[in-house]
């Protein structure tokens, strides 16, 4: 019998470790589907924005009750997956509370430290279904999370819940029949926990053999649980709890009000001035590179890694200036479209080799030329990111490419651009006239 679960947990375990792999590294290939950017500066402050940003999420607490929340169920995520390590062995060699023995007292206090998170986790999800269901907040309830995002929150939400009382209750069963010398279980004593001994009361109507079975059961589909949430990973907003902490470190470390010149501009302006400098023939074509970005293949790197660790936690868009008056730019729903778009574009490689023009871009197909033309580039998303994303960076490279390769502004910006280029200002006074409008 112990052979034949040997045989099945390893044959699960591989094969869910081989399905969320060849998942993670289709995304892989998606975000290298932008082109290529060094970000390898300054490490030590990197590693310090991962360890603030991502492991201890600073900027969560500019609203200190939801942090500690969160931060419960982050840390429930992370340290109760320890116990998962020791499912696993015991499910590969075959072995019961592998860790038991050799840890000692230890092992008691880690477990019942893991089960006051598994609590605090069930309560502080039930409290975020509450938020989102119940009480709807407006950043829960915008259009932008229509359809599958509002379901995919809610079903990570129930399952972590589920997670968490199959933990318990596995305890709970196992204590009771190491309290009761039942075989093995007699064998591997834990000593008590705290919350599962509460729930021995609700086992004692059973037979030791049919408390076995809620046992076995229990770890189970406890540990088929957390590799079907593995798998789930990758097609959920919940990804961001592995790609926070690159993203976290490849965040750009200029201040967040200067906007990126592009070369290729500042070249334009020096061949106009110096005619004599411009390149000639061949060398003239290959020198030309597109301005801004028409489609995914057009952005960085950087930029679809922050499309694949958005949280769709909605603070970027809560705080955009643009969004609150009802205007139809949402920061939350650019990173969800890019992905969406990065996605497609994946699917379409998979399933012809290579990429066929499917006549779609980034922009128009999934973002309009409304939404870019209302950001007023304030960085308010960029600053209530708490993964470290830049919308405004995707907006400005598509905005960038209407004006400068389609000529496509709206008038008023035209006047601007042309009074910038005769007066060197906005406005429309000579430079020796600059001081007129003060009369």
């Amino acid at each position: 019998m112990h052979l034949i679960q040997e045989t099945l947990f390893i044959l699960l375990a591989g094969f869910a470790i081989w399905l969320f792999s060849k998942k993670i590294s289709a995304i892989r290939r998606n975000i290298l589907l932008g082109r290529d950017e060094q970000i390898n500066d300054r490490p030590s402050e990197r590693m310090k924005n991962v360890l603030l940003l991502a492991f201890g999420q600073k900027k969560m607490f500019k609203k200190p009750l939801v942090a500690v929340m969160h931060f419960i169920v982050y840390a429930g995520f992370i340290i109760i997956n320890l116990e998962v390590a020791e499912i696993f062995l015991d499910g590969i060699l075959g072995k019961h509370r592998l860790f038991a023995e050799p840890m000692g007292e230890v092992y008691t206090w880690l477990i019942n430290a893991f089960e006051f998170l598994a609590v605090g986790v069930i309560i502080v999800c039930a409290a975020f279904l509450i938020r989102r269901n119940i009480i709807k907040l407006r950043r829960f309830i915008s259009k932008d999370l229509d359809g599958w995002p509002r379901s995919d929150a809610n079903y990570i939400l129930i399952t972590e819940i589920l997670l968490m009382i199959l933990f318990l209750k596995m305890n709970a069963c196992d204590t009771y029949l190491q309290q009761q010398n039942y075989g093995d279980y007699g064998e591997h004593l834990t000593g008590n926990f705290f919350f599962s001994q509460m729930l021995h009361p609700l086992l004692s109507g059973f037979s030791n053999s049919t408390i076995v079975v809620f046992e076995r059961i229990c770890w189970w589909l406890h540990i088929t649980g957390i590799f079907a949430f593995l798998n789930y990973l990758p097609y959920s907003k919940h990804l961001h709890i592995i790609f926070a902490f690159p993203n976290a470190y490849y965040g750009r470390l200029e201040p967040k009000g200067k906007m990126t010149n592009m070369p290729e501009i500042q070249n334009e302006v020096l061949y106009a001035m110096q005619p004599e400098l411009a390149p000639a023939g061949d060398a003239a074509q290959s020198d030309h590179k597109k301005f801004g970005a028409k489609d995914v293949a057009d952005l960085s790197w950087k930029n679809l890694l922050d499309a694949y660790s958005c949280t769709e936690c909605g603070r970027c868009s809560d705080a955009c200036p643009a969004n609150i008056t009802g205007k139809l730019l949402s920061p939350r729903t650019i990173m969800m479209k890019t992905r969406d778009r990065s996605e497609e574009i994946g699917r379409n490689i998979d399933k012809n080799k290579t990429f066929v023009d499917d006549n779609k871009t980034l922009l128009r197909d999934y973002i309009s030329e409304e939404e870019l033309r209302a950001c007023t580039t304030c960085n308010a998303c960029v600053e209530q990111c708490p993964v470290s994303i830049n919308p405004l960076d995707i907006i400005l490279q598509l905005r960038r490419y209407l004006v400068m390769e389609e000529s496509n502004a709206p008038q008023e910006w035209n006047a601007m651009f042309s009074n910038t280029e005769n007066n060197f200002a906005p406005w429309k006074f000579s430079p020796d006239e600059r001081d007129a409008w003060a009369e």
